[in-house]
């Protein structure tokens, strides 16, 4: 009988480290894989959903929205604009090169993204906080009759 609760023990202690193993790697391979992460709500200056793409001449937006030193992060066009001076727009993906979250928040001259806190200049998309491993991709706009549009 001593046999089988040894036997026992031993298959419980077994399973626990390897349910602790598993469950541990599952952390890992989060953190480092490079599938989408989910990304928190609120707090970010946003239009739309996320993630769609649209068009050349689709119009994102009026210009006159887009703050100084700021930005508008357009989720539905997966476009971010910023206007780093006066009368200067530029467009970026909002889609976070570490880890493909979309950015949630245009805030003191970055553009951030909440998955993993990687931060973006305003001016040139350049990684300015990693764990990002490259600026974010631009996106061609182009402003016509005080509206910013896809190029």
């Amino acid at each position: 009988m001593s046999d089988v609760t040894t036997s026992g023990a031993t298959s419980r202690r077994v399973l626990l480290a390897s349910a602790g193993a598993v469950g541990a790697g599952a952390l890992l391979a989060a953190c480092g894989s490079e599938a989408p992460a989910t990304t928190p709500t609120g707090g970010a200056t946003t239009s739309g959903a996320t993630g769609e793409t649209t068009g050349a001449g689709t119009v994102l937006g009026k210009a006159a929205d887009i703050p100084v030193g700021g930005g508008v992060i357009f989720k539905e066009q997966g476009v971010v604009v910023t206007q780093p001076t006066a009368g200067q727009y530029v467009g970026f993906s909002n889609i976070c090169t570490h880890q493909n979250c979309p950015v949630s928040q245009v805030e003191a001259g970055k553009i951030k993204c909440q998955c993993h806190f990687s931060e973006f200049s305003i001016t040139d998309g350049s990684v300015l906080n990693p764990p990002a491993p490259r600026p974010l991709d631009k996106k061609e706009i182009k402003v016509e009759n005080g509206e910013i549009k896809l190029a």
